[in-house]
């Protein structure tokens, strides 16, 4: 006899962007809640790890200390650093959906499991014209008077850096894309089915995240995580939002890399006035109208496949001995309806087995396939 089997669970839908998380058949909800405390405290040790690297290379190099004994490396490798700080986020995220997630790590990346750099590529040519006309119109606000002109820092002082910024700045703003619109959207799209809910705690984070400077900068990162995030849900992966960032990156920092000390200065985007705010929001915009085109006349993947259904359970059956399975049919055990294959001959005390020769039992006890004949009683 066995226990009545229940039907395997039905296919589900196919997955946009932010519901990934539940892409696994392992997915449990504490899981992306266990994952961004993993992830959190994994980078903080990444991050020292990072900074314990540095300080022994300055040390060893006999770079001088400041007051808080950080080696003064210079503008420039003290931005490399906190670049790679920044970077060091990549990996560790990988490996919490991996561990965590109980998914391939690809899931971080888009919907097809793994970058689409074709499609990265053609982002990043869209985003250069777009962007470099948004940066040429903040050259023509007015300056302020107060402060002294900046000085050119020269060619060479310039190409040193705009190498070092052309390795180390799309890593960084892919590892702040794969946190806020990759890890922390697929968190909160594992509760949220719409992906506008899903979408708004990335856009806080991001924009609390660069500092609170004046309210129009707050506004302008509010913007460029809202754009960002519609641009990884509406492609179904991270590649228009890291073109996007990366390239705004790359020209923000290769302009403060043109002049003297410009890669010393502590302002970020948070710190924007109104003017620079409407040329930069005008920027995004038109380059998410662009993707949003270029959309239209081209197929890209937007969902991954249901997970699939969890399998049906084994059935359980129960044997009336215990040890090794009994055969449905054995020698002494008759078929339904069949004669018995034994009898008893008259005024005997034991049972001739037919087939069995001398095989003999006791008397009321048949004789198995498995036990072989005992001797009868002495005549």
């Amino acid at each position: 006899m066995t226990h009545p089997q229940s039907p395997p669970r039905p296919a589900g839908q196919p997955l946009p962007y932010h519901r990934l998380a539940r892409l696994s058949p392992h997915h449990r909800w504490w899981r992306p809640l266990l994952g961004t405390l993993v992830a959190a405290v994994t980078y903080v040790v990444a991050v020292m790890v990072v900074m314990g690297v540095a300080a022994a290379a300055g040390a060893g190099l006999g770079y001088p200390e400041d007051a808080d004994g950080w080696p003064e490396f210079g503008p420039v490798p003290d931005t490399a650093v906190d670049l790679l700080t920044l970077a060091a986020a990549i990996p560790v995220l990988l490996l919490t959906v991996r561990w965590i997630g109980k998914r391939p790590a690809g899931t971080l990346s888009s919907v097809t499991g793994r970058l689409r750099w074709r499609w990265l590529l053609l982002c990043v040519l869209t985003a250069v014209p777009v962007l470099a006309l948004s940066m040429g119109g903040m050259f023509l606000l007015p300056a302020d008077t107060g402060e002294a002109p900046d000085q050119w820092v020269g060619w060479a002082a310039f190409g040193r850096a705009l190498a070092m910024l052309l390795v180390l700045v799309p890593l960084q703003s892919a590892a702040e894309e794969y946190a806020f619109r990759g890890w922390l959207t697929q968190s909160a799209g594992a509760f949220l089915r719409s992906p506008w809910a899903a979408l708004l705690p990335q856009t806080v984070l991001f924009a609390a995240a660069h500092g609170w400077g004046t309210p129009w900068g707050f506004a302008d990162l509010m913007v460029f995580g809202a754009c960002a995030g519609w641009l990884t849900w509406r492609t179904g992966g991270l590649e228009a939002s890291i073109a996007l960032h990366a390239v705004n990156n790359l020209f923000a920092f290769g302009v403060s890399a043109a002049v003297v000390d410009g890669l010393a200065t502590d302002e970020t985007a948070a710190d924007a006035d109104w003017q620079t705010v409407v040329l930069d929001v005008l920027g995004i915009v038109l380059y998410t109208a662009a993707v949003a085109w270029w959309l239209r006349r081209r197929r890209l993947e937007r969902t991954a496949p249901p997970p699939p259904p969890a399998a049906p359970p084994v059935p359980v059956v129960p044997y009336p001995y215990a040890g090794a399975p009994v055969p449905g049919h054995w020698t002494g055990h008759p078929a339904s309806g069949a004669p018995a294959p034994w009898t008893a001959a008259p005024g005997q005390g034991h049972v001739q087995s037919q087939g069995h020769g001398a095989a003999q039992g006791p008397a009321g006890v048949p004789p198995w396939a498995g036990e072989p004949g005992r001797p009868g009683p002495a005549g």
